[in-house]
C-alpha cells in the first residue's frame, strides 16, 4: 500500500458550479432570496439615461472643440458609444462616447492628416481591437504598471488643461503641450474679459456644486454640475456677452464622411495602433472602476438591513465585466463611429460614474442615453449653437485637470514608483503618447533591473560575534564586493550571515560555499540565515516521511515504523555549523517534524522541496509545542515555544508497533479506483477517534497531562471563520496549549453595545485578555468566504433568520469598502481578485476596528501588553498573507496584507537555540 491513498473522487471542476446569480444554492452560502421577473426596461433606467444625456451633450461639444473637429462629429460618437457598445459591450453600465484621453490624440491626427483620414484611422483603431478582444488580450492589456497607465492619463490631463486655456482666454491652441505652455504669457496679454469671465464662471460651478450642503444639496446635486455649468454661462453670455465666440453647427449636408486615409503606411499605423492603444486602456480602466462603483453601490444599499422588508424583488446583482466583450464592442462602436463621420469612441468615467450613482440598473440606461443624444442631433440644434466656446472649454479643461489623480500620485509614491509615473508624463508631454509610453516602460524596466542587481552588504560585530547582512538578489554582479567582506573577517569569528533575498546564482553560491568550508577548518563558526534572521533550512533526504498532522483526515496512511523512544517528536533537529540550505524563502512550508536532520549542503538558487524519503528509521510525528521544529513562517506573535493550546484539532501520528512496508517507487500514481468507499459522518467521526487513540494519544499523552496538571496558558486569541477548510493548528503550526481559538460564520466581532449584540464573542474577548491574559490577539479571513459572499448577494428582501441576523454585524464591512475615506484594502503587490476578496480583506480590517472597541482589548492596548493582528489565507494557495504593523498597532497607515515567507525570525545565538542545533 502507497504512503498516500486518497479516497474521495470528487474531481468536480469549477465550471460545473452553478453560477452565482442562478438561484442554485452554492456551497459555502446561505440560500440566497427569491428572483424573479421579466426583462424590462426600469425606471430607474430611464431617469439614468436623461442624467447621463445630460452630461453627454457638453461633454461631447467641448471634446470636439478641444479636438478642433466637426462639432456634430461629438454628436455622433456619443450616440454610436451609447447605443452599439451599450448593446454590445461587457460592462453593461459603462457609458461610453468622445473619450478625453483620446483628446490629445485626435487632435494631432486632424492637424497632420485632415478630418476624412482621420475618421479612416478611426475605423482601422475599431478594427484591431476587435480583433485583439478575439484574442481575448483584454486582461493582457491591464497588466502594463499602473504607474505607466496613470502617468500616460495624467501627461493627456495636462496637455488638455493647456490647450483648453487657451480657449478660455479667448484664443486657440498650439499643436503641442510644449507650445501651449510656451505661448501662454503671449495669450494673457491679448485677452479679452468676455471668455475669461465665462470660463471663470463654469468653473466655479463645477467645483462649487457637488459641495453644496444638506438636503437641497442633494437634490440639486442630482443635476450634473456639466449641465449646470454650461447652462448658467450660456444664459449669463446671452445677456452680458453676446459677442462672445459660440457652437456653429455646420449643416448635416456638409457632414465629411471618412475616405481612403493618404500619407506614409508607418506613419498611418502608428496612429491606428496609438489611438488603439490609449482608447482600450482608458475603457478597460473604466470597466473596472464601473465594477467597483457598483459594488459600492450595491453595498451601501445592503448596509441599511436592521429588518427585512417588504417589497418588489430587487434586482440580481450585476456580473463582472466580460472585459474581452467589452473590447470587441469598444472597436466594434468605433468601427461604426469612424464609417458614419464621427469621434473616436471609448469608456468614459466621468459618464460611467454619473450613469452608476443616477441609479442605472442595467444596460438599458446606457442605450437609451443614446437615443437621446441622437435624438437631440436633430432637435436641439438651435438651442445647442447658443453655447459659448469658453464655457465648452472650461468644462474640458476641469476634466484634464481631474485626470492628474493626487490619489493615484501617492499611491504610486508608497510604492516607489514615482520616477515611472514622472518619466511617462514628461514622455506623454513632451514626445506624444506613444513614445510616451514607450519611455515609461523603459524607464520603468531600468527601475526593476537596478532593484534585482542592487545588493547591499553591511558588517556589524556585537560581543565578539560578526553579523553580515546581504540584503538584495546576490549573483556575479555582488560576488567581488562580498568575497571582499567576508575575507576581512577574522578567521575564527563566529559570524551570522542573514541572506535578505529570494536568489542566489551559481558563482554567488560557490564562493559562498568556498568561504564557509575555509572559515570552519580554521575553526570559526558560520550560521546562515533567511529574512529578518528567519532559519535557513532544508528537508533532508534522510528526514523521517511519516504521516503529516493533517493526513488522517484525508484518509492517508503510514508507511513508516514508530520511534522507539515514543516522543522522539519533541527531540529537536541537530544541524553543524556551517552549512546552508535553500536560500529560497518562498517554497511550501514544511509541517511539524520531530526527525534528526542530516547536515544539508549549500544549493544555489531556489530547491524544490523534496519528496517524503523511502527511509524506514523516520521517528513518530506527533502534534507537539515545540516550535524549533517547524520550518515556515509564523505570525508575529504566534509563538509554539512554552505556550499552551486551547484549540485541540491537531492530530496526526503513524501506527505504533507496525512494520513500515517498501516505500513506492518515483514514478508511482496512486489508484484512486482502488481505494475504499468514502464512509457516513458517524462512521468517519468514530474511525477518526479510534485513530487517535491509536496513534496520537500515546505520543501526546505525558504533554496533554502536563497541560492538564498547569492549565491552560495560551499566547494568543485566534479568531476564525468556523469554515471547514480553515484548520488553524496547520495554518499556524500551533499544538496543544498555544492557541484560544473562537470560531464564528464570517471571522465577525460584534462591536459591544451593539443593537444585535453577540454575548458569546464578546465573552470569549473578555475571558482570553482579563483571565487568561493572552498577548495577542488575531482575526483571520479567508479567501472564497461563503459569508462574505452572501453579504454581497444579499438584498432589501432577505428573511430574518438567525444566519442573516448574525451576518448584520459584517454590514460595516460592506460601508468600509462603499467608503471613499479608506484605502482599498488588498494584497501586496496585485489588487483584489474579484469583490469577494475585496470584502474578505475588508472585513479583517473592520473587525480589527471592533475588537478594539471592547473595553478589555482597549485598556490592553494602552497599557502596551496586547498586540492586534490581521491575516488573511488563500485556501487554494495555501498562502498567509499578514496586515501591515500599522493597521494591527491601531495607528492606520495602511491596509496592505503582505505575504509571509517559510523564513520566521529567531536568535541563532540564543541559549536554547545552539543547545538545540549542538553549536
Amino acid at each position: 500500500m502507497s504512503a498516500c491513498v486518497p479516497t474521495r473522487h470528487d474531481h468536480s471542476s469549477r465550471s460545473s458550479q452553478p453560477p452565482r446569480s442562478s438561484g442554485i444554492k452554492r456551497p459555502h452560502s446561505p440560500p440566497p432570496p427569491h428572483r424573479g421577473g421579466r426583462f424590462r426596461i426600469a425606471g430607474a433606467d430611464v431617469s439614468a439615461s436623461i442624467t447621463v444625456f445630460l452630461l453627454a451633450i457638453p461633454m461631447s461639444l467641448g471634446l470636439a472643440v478641444a479636438m478642433d473637429a466637426p462639432l456634430e462629429a461629438g454628436l455622433i460618437s456619443a450616440a454610436v458609444g451609447g447605443i452599439v457598445a451599450g448593446l454590445l459591450g461587457g460592462t453593461p453600465l459603462q457609458v461610453s462616447g468622445p473619450s478625453a484621453g483620446l483628446t490629445v490624440v485626435t487632435a494631432e491626427l486632424i492637424q497632420v492628416y485632415g478630418w476624412r483620414t482621420t475618421c479612416a484611422i478611426t475605423i482601422g483603431a475599431g478594427l484591431l481591437q476587435i480583433l485583439l478582444g478575439s484574442l481575448r488580450a483584454a486582461r493582457s492589456a491591464l497588466a502594463v504598471s499602473p504607474a505607466i497607465v496613470h502617468g500616460t492619463l495624467a501627461g493627456i490631463g495636462v496637455a488638455i488643461a493647456l490647450a483648453q486655456l487657451h480657449i478660455v482666454l479667448g484664443g486657440s491652441p498650439e499643436s503641442s503641450a510644449v507650445s501651449n505652455a510656451l505661448t501662454l504669457p503671449a495669450r494673457l496679454e491679448q485677452v479679452v474679459p468676455a471668455a475669461p469671465l465665462i470660463g471663470g464662471l463654469t468653473v466655479v460651478i463645477l467645483v462649487l456644486w457637488p459641495r453644496i450642503p444638506g438636503r437641497p444639496g442633494r437634490i440639486m446635486r442630482r443635476v450634473p454640475a456639466a449641465l449646470v455649468s454650461v447652462a448658467v454661462a450660456t444664459a449669463v453670455a446671452a445677456f452680458a456677452a453676446p459677442s462672445i465666440a459660440r457652437v456653429d453647427l455646420p449643416s448635416w449636408r456638409s457632414h465629411a464622411l471618412p475616405e481612403i486615409p493618404q500619407g506614409p503606411v508607418l506613419g498611418l499605423a502608428t496612429a491606428v495602433f496609438t489611438m488603439m492603444l490609449v482608447a482600450s486602456l482608458e475603457s478597460l480602466l473604466a470597466a473596472v472602476a464601473v465594477d467597483k462603483l457598483a459594488a459600492d453601490r450595491n453595498s451601501e444599499r445592503t448596509a441599511d438591513l436592521p429588518e427585512p422588508r417588504s417589497g418588489p424583488t430587487a434586482s440580481p446583482p450585476l456580473k463582472r465585466s466580460d472585459l474581452d466583450r467589452e473590447l470587441r464592442a469598444q472597436g466594434i462602436a468605433n468601427a461604426v463611429s469612424g464609417l458614419l463621420g464621427g469621434l473616436a469612441v471609448s469608456g468614459g468615467a466621468v459618464r460611467s460614474s454619473a450613469n452608476v450613482r443616477a441609479g442605472a440598473t442595467s444596460r438599458a440606461s446606457t442605450v437609451l442615453h443614446g437615443v437621446w443624444v441622437l435624438l437631440a442631433t436633430g432637435l436641439l440644434v438651435t438651442a445647442l449653437e447658443w453655447i459659448p466656446l469658453a464655457a465648452l472649454g472650461a468644462l474640458v479643461m476641469v476634466v484634464g485637470i481631474q485626470m492628474v489623480n493626487f490619489a493615484h500620485i501617492r499611491n504610486v509614491h508608497r510604492h516607489r514608483e514615482f520616477l515611472v509615473y514622472g518619466a511617462t508624463i514628461s514622455g506623454v508631454l513632451l514626445f506624444g503618447v506613444l513614445k510616451g509610453v514607450a519611455i515609461g516602460i523603459a524607464v520603468a524596466v531600468a527601475v526593476a533591473l537596478h532593484r534585482l542587481a542592487r545588493t547591499r552588504i553591511t558588517v556589524t560585530e556585537q560581543d565578539g560575534r560578526h553579523l553580515v547582512v546581504v540584503r538584495g538578489q546576490l549573483t556575479f554582479l555582488a560576488v567581488p564586493r562580498l568575497n571582499r567582506t567576508l575575507g576581512q573577517l577574522p578567521q575564527d569569528a563566529d559570524v551570522l550571515v542573514e541572506l535578505d533575498g529570494f536568489f542566489i546564482d551559481h558563482a554567488a553560491y560557490e564562493m559562498i560555499q568556498d568561504w564557509s568550508n575555509a572559515h570552519a577548518a580554521h575553526g570559526g563558526r558560520v550560521v546562515f540565515a533567511g529574512r529578518s534572521g528567519g532559519r535557513i533550512a532544508e528537508p533532508s533526504s534522510a528526514a523521517h516521511s511519516c504521516c503529516r498532522p493533517w493526513t488522517p483526515w484525508r484518509n492517508h496512511h503510514c508507511h513508516d515504523g514508530p520511534d522507539p523512544a515514543g516522543l522522539a517528536a519533541y527531540a529537536g533537529p541537530t544541524e553543524p555549523a556551517g552549512t546552508i540550505a535553500d536560500p529560497d524563502p518562498d517554497p511550501a512550508p514544511a509541517p511539524v517534524t520531530g526527525a534528526t536532520d542530516s547536515p544539508a549542503p549549500l544549493h544555489p538558487g531556489p530547491i524544490p522541496t523534496p519528496p517524503p524519503s523511502d527511509s524506514t528509521g523516520g521517528t513518530g510525528c506527533a502534534g507537539g509545542t515545540d516550535s524549533t521544529n517547524v520550518t515556515g513562517a509564523a505570525p508575529d506573535g504566534l509563538s509554539h515555544a512554552d505556550t499552551q493550546h486551547a484549540d485541540t484539532q491537531h492530530a496526526g501520528a503513524q501506527d505504533a508497533g507496525t512494520k513500515p512496508p517498501p516505500a513506492p517507487p518515483a514514478d508511482y500514481t496512486p489508484d484512486h479506483d482502488a481505494a475504499p468507499a468514502r464512509r457516513t459522518g458517524g462512521q468517519r467521526l468514530v474511525s477518526g477517534l479510534s485513530s487517535f487513540q491509536r496513534n496520537t494519544a500515546p505520543l501526546v499523552r505525558e504533554e496533554l497531562a502536563r497541560l492538564a496538571r498547569e492549565g491552560q496558558r495560551p499566547s494568543q486569541l485566534f479568531i476564525t471563520c468556523a469554515d471547514s477548510r480553515l484548520v488553524t493548528s496547520m495554518i499556524t503550526a500551533s499544538g496543544p496549549g498555544d492557541l484560544f481559538t473562537v470560531r464564528n460564520i464570517g471571522n465577525l466581532v460584534p462591536p459591544p453595545h451593539s443593537e444585535r449584540g453577540d454575548d458569546s464573542v464578546g465573552a470569549a474577548i473578555e475571558y482570553a485578555v482579563d483571565v487568561l491574559g493572552v498577548e495577542s490577539i488575531t482575526i483571520c479571513g479567508h479567501s472564497g468566504c461563503g459569508a462574505m459572499n452572501a453579504l454581497l448577494g444579499a438584498g432589501p428582501d432577505t428573511p430574518d433568520t438567525p444566519l442573516w441576523r448574525w451576518l448584520r454585524h459584517g454590514v460595516p464591512s460592506l460601508k468600509r469598502m462603499a467608503s471613499k475615506r479608506h484605502a482599498w484594502a488588498r494584497i501586496s503587490g496585485r489588487l483584489p481578485a474579484d469583490e469577494v476578496e475585496q470584502l474578505c480583506l475588508t472585513n479583517v480590517v473592520q473587525q480589527l476596528d471592533h475588537l478594539r472597541a471592547h473595553g478589555s482589548v482597549a485598556r490592553r492596548l494602552a497599557e502596551g501588553t496586547l498586540q492586534l493582528h490581521g491575516m488573511y489565507f488563500h485556501v487554494a494557495e495555501a498562502q498567509s498573507y499578514l496586515l501591515t504593523e500599522g493597521i494591527g498597532a491601531g495607528h492606520g497607515l495602511d491596509e496592505v496584507f503582505d505575504r509571509v515567507g517559510p523564513s520566521a525570525p529567531y536568535d541563532p545565538y540564543e541559549p536554547a537555540e545552539l543547545a538545540r542545533t549542538g553549536a
